[in-house]
């Protein structure tokens, strides 16, 4: 068999491959872009425990509706606001500090979400859930998807100068514009329909990954935000793609392999390219620098 067929010959021959390789499209394009400010905010790990807040919302709308997409949906990010705004709520009159409050909330979401579906469901159905899957995505699926995709690129559009400088300087905003909160919010919730999307696709526990390692990764190679936007999305779009394929070949499950192939990508990244840790000089002690 040729590189060719290899490469071309699954999504030729398989509508399910097809179907995938449109999720992963939609995903790449959208959750990478959230990404980048993810982690230019410092909240990558917020976005690890919204993506396990999701859980027991999904979950309740399995239970009432079984593996109903828009059951599902609805209660994931009704879940997801609520952990967001009741973890806010927490810290802003608590002597809790947000980051606390915030993994309290995760952990009582991952845990009950984990229950509700290990009592009403089966093994099956838990691994539907925390893994995803990918390659059953189905057209009411994929069009929630690109829905989302299309949502967040507008939506950032909108409120990407706001959204830029409370990377940069949040007190200033709140200076000088009333913006801050609306951005803030505006994000929170592009962070949560995005971690819907991804979790239909990958699950609950690899939604994340392609939101946090393709920015991480083009943080290595691009310092301009555009640019770093754009090699973020093709690094999640590339690897997801090419993580589609080693799994259709090895017979492995796709989300895991999508997800190590992006940590892969960031662990090369991260030796090799020009911010990486063996390609910057070094340098002498602070007092000896101009």
């Amino acid at each position: 068999m040729n590189e060719g067929n290899l490469i071309f010959g699954p999504f030729i021959e398989f509508a399910f491959m097809r179907q995938a390789l449109l999720g992963c499209i939609a995903l790449a394009l959208s959750a990478a872009p959230v990404g980048v400010f993810l982690m230019l905010r410092r909240m990558s790990l917020t976005g690890d425990a919204m993506a396990h807040a999701i859980l027991p919302g999904a979950a309740i709308g399995y239970l009432l509706f079984g593996l109903s997409l828009a059951a599902m949906t609805v209660g994931g990010i009704v879940a997801g606001l609520a952990v967001a705004i009741g973890s806010g709520l927490v810290a802003r009159h608590t002597l809790i500090r947000e980051d606390t409050s915030l993994a309290a909330f995760y952990l009582i979401s991952l845990s009950l979400g984990v229950l509700i579906v290990s009592v009403r469901g089966n093994s099956v159905d838990l691994l539907h859930v925390l893994f995803g899957s990918v390659l059953a995505l189905d057209d009411a699926a994929l069009a929630l998807l690109w829905g989302i995709t299309g949502v967040t690129l507008v939506t950032l559009f909108l409120i990407r100068r706001p959204l830029i400088l409370e990377c940069l300087d949040p007190g200033f905003l709140r200076q000088v514009s009333g913006l801050g909160a609306v951005a803030h919010v505006g994000f929170l919730a592009l962070l949560v329909i995005n971690l819907v999307a991804g979790f239909h696709a990958l699950g609950t526990l690899m939604a994340v990954g392609i939101m946090v390692l393709p920015a991480a990764s083009a943080r290595f190679w691009v310092r301009r935000l555009g640019p770093l936007v754009a090699v973020a999305t093709g690094i999640a779009l590339l690897t997801s793609i090419a993580g589609l394929l080693l799994s259709y070949h090895a017979d492995w499950p796709t989300s895991p392999v999508i997800v190590l192939g992006l940590g892969t990508v960031y662990l090369l990244s991260m030796a090799f390219a020009p911010r990486g840790v063996l390609r910057q000089r070094p340098t002498g002690p602070r007092h000896l620098r101009a």
